[in-house]
């Protein structure tokens, strides 16, 4: 999430000095390219590991603190916006020889040691786009780094939003959620990619780095589940933007850009270009003090900082944004280089399928240009947004308009891009059973059509439907994938997670979150009180909650209550008798995070056959006698199975 060092509750005299340190970067930048001073001829790698931290239980882990005083020694890991969250930075190397070779085995050592200080604490690690065990119960302030950027960045988003941060997402199921905070963004982690550039070179470059996002991340995806959710087989890629949302409703009106976006065209000369359109779009949202002339810098012959753009930059979420950096050379001395971080693929499944993807990309950055020509005359470049939305949605199932129009499978254009991508490593001199074995991984999750996100898709399926082992589902899933990386074996060859694997069976119904009901049928307190009745007799339930046009619970009609409507003769008032005449007003709720043991105690002492689970006064979920009965019931089960 870039710099830490910046200033909370900056002021407005402040801000305007940023900006004008900001404008001043622009202008030291322009006159670098102007002066050639950026370093060419070198086509340099680089990566970002983003972890998450687990308990034994297989849910988020706030240990990454505690980590990284253990880890001071490790420069290569720092912290991410969540404390359930960690990030590697590899070394910066030349693509070419055994570079694929050398990133997985220093992804797979500093995984090792990850997960080793993990380990000292009763943690453990796991690389996946999205944690299937994450809850909104873990998305508090609590959770946030202790870095003052982050709660800056918080108070400064929410200031611009307005309002509540909304999540609407539609995929196998919905979800629609609302947040008062940017955690929700906590819930991705990604294999964040970066490719060295030279400035003249940059426009072409880009613009091919965007036409192959979407190949490649439709043979990448790892995110399909969300607070319990199956969405889209990229999930990140709706959530990251819209967790992140800084528009108000006039502004979405008037169909202005979110800050995470990939972009509204083809880039036709210059890095500036993206850089001025950033600039002009969108506010600062944070600053902070910078000592640092550039065009000073630039006079006195030293290489300039730009600390204002770099900052700045930090908040503008291009899924493939442009980067600089400074270069130390043999000699001692410094040079300016420019990068592209290509930002979409998702942590995960395994060492050797990130290093697969990334080798994918490299490959076709390195080739394919070499065979369009003019990429904006030959696509345009709605198609290739249209493409990367589609990657997203569908991963490998996903249909794209290609060249002249031709529409593709992306497991079809996969198969026909591989040989270009293995001609591009290769004319970069890159070992060649490093690129065999990547591609053939490739073309092997490609012909089983199994990703990471269809993987994790099939084992819920696998796994039944039942309601009271909704939790233990996730669970095993977590379990499941941390097995399955220790082993080595790439995702296409893993087989399916199933239910026996979930951790102690205790894990999964602590919580009235983990047990209750949430595929739920209300009623309004003005409908006629015989729908109610109805719904009890077509569903087989017991109770129905009853909720206001703003979606409040303000009652409960039970099953009893009915009978004794009946029991009154009410049931023939002419017109009907209306809900909210025999419903239990007000009825006793408890939240998500109640423990079960609490709920059950609180069932008892009042006598009452339901509980209702609220969030802010709105119905989230329902809890019964017979959900508890349910969780015995499988508990029963789990022992007799360990016996």
């Amino acid at each position: 999430m870039g710099e830490h060092d910046v200033a909370a509750g900056t002021s407005a005299q402040e801000k305007r000095a940023f900006t004008r340190a900001l404008l001043n970067d622009v202008q030291a930048l322009e006159r670098m390219l102007e002066a050639g001073m950026f370093e060419a001829g070198v086509r340099r790698i680089g990566a970002e590991q983003e972890l998450f931290l687990v308990d034994s239980g297989m849910g988020p882990a706030p240990l990454a603190p505690a980590m990284l005083e253990r880890l001071a020694d490790h420069p290569e890991f720092t912290n991410e916006l969540a404390r359930f969250n960690l990030e590697a930075n590899l070394e910066p190397r030349e693509l070419g020889g055994r570079c694929l070779h050398e990133i997985q085995v220093e992804l797979e050592r500093a995984l090792a040691t990850a997960r080793r200080t993990a380990a000292d604490l009763n943690g453990d690690i796991v690389m996946t786009g999205i944690l299937p065990t994450i809850t909104k119960a873990h998305l508090g302030l609590e959770n946030m780094s202790p870095h003052p950027r982050y709660f800056e960045l918080n108070r400064v988003l929410r200031q611009m939003r307005g309002t509540e941060f909304t999540t609407a997402i539609k995929g196998i199921d919905e979800l629609e959620t609302r947040h008062d905070n940017v955690m929700l963004e906590a819930c991705n982690t990604s294999f964040q990619i970066h490719f060295q550039v030279a400035p003249d070179e940059f426009a072409s470059l880009y613009n091919l780095a965007q036409l192959v996002t979407a190949p490649v991340l439709a043979v990448s995806v790892n995110s399909a589940l969300l607070l319990g959710s199956r969405l889209w087989h990229e999930t990140r890629v709706a959530l990251f933007q819209q967790s992140l949302d800084t528009r108000h409703a006039a502004q979405q009106e008037r169909g202005a850009r979110a800050r995470v976006h990939f972009g509204n065209s083809w880039v036709e000369s210059s890095v500036v270009e993206l850089i001025r359109e950033d600039i002009a779009k969108y506010r600062s949202i944070l600053a902070r003090e910078v000592k640092e002339d550039p065009l000073l810098a630039l006079d006195e012959g030293r290489v300039p900082r730009l600390d204002a753009w770099r900052l700045f930059n930090g908040t503008v979420y291009r899924w493939n944004r442009p980067c600089y950096g400074i270069t130390k050379l043999p000699d001692g001395t410094e040079q300016p280089h420019l990068r592209i971080e290509n930002r979409v693929l998702p942590a995960g499944p395994t060492v050797r399928d990130e290093v697969a993807n990334a080798a994918f990309f490299f490959g076709l950055m390195s080739a394919l240009g070499d065979e369009i020509g003019s990429l904006a005359e030959a696509m345009p470049f709605d198609d290739a947004r249209d493409n990367f939305l589609a990657a997203a949605r569908y991963g490998l199932k996903a249909q794209f308009r290609w060249f002249d129009g031709e529409v593709l499978q992306a497991a079809e254009l996969g198969r026909r891009l591989l040989p270009i991508a293995e001609r591009g490593l290769r004319s970069h001199g890159v070992d060649a059973d490093d690129v065999g074995a990547s591609l053939e991984l490739l073309e092997q999750r490609i012909s089983s059509g199994r990703t990471g996100a269809q993987w994790a898709l099939d084992s819920i399926s696998a796994m039944g439907d039942e309601p009271s082992q909704r939790d233990a589902r996730q669970r095993a899933l977590v379990a499941a994938t941390i097995e399955r990386q220790l082993s080595g074996a790439a995702v296409h060859e893993w087989p399916l997670a199933a239910l026996e694997e979930a951790p102690d069976w205790r894990d999964s119904y602590r919580t009235v979150g983990q047990v209750m009901t949430t595929d739920l049928f209300t009623v309004h307190p003005e409908d006629v009180v015989d729908l109610a009745a109805s719904l009890m007799e077509w569903e087989h339930i017991r109770h129905v909650p009853v909720e206001d046009d703003a979606g409040k619970l303000v009652g409960l009609v039970s099953h009893r209550a009915l009978l004794r409507m009946v029991g009154r003769g009410l049931g023939a008032t002419e017109g009907g008798v209306a809900v909210q005449e025999v419903m239990r007003p007000d009825p006793l709720t408890v939240a998500p995070e109640t423990s079960t043991l609490e709920a059950i105690q609180m069932m008892r002492d009042n006598r009452l056959a339901c509980l209702p689970v609220t969030r802010a006064g709105r119905l989230v979920g329902l809890v019964t006698e017979h959900d508890f009965m349910d969780v015995a019931r499988g508990l029963l089960e789990d022992q007799l199975r360990g016996a």
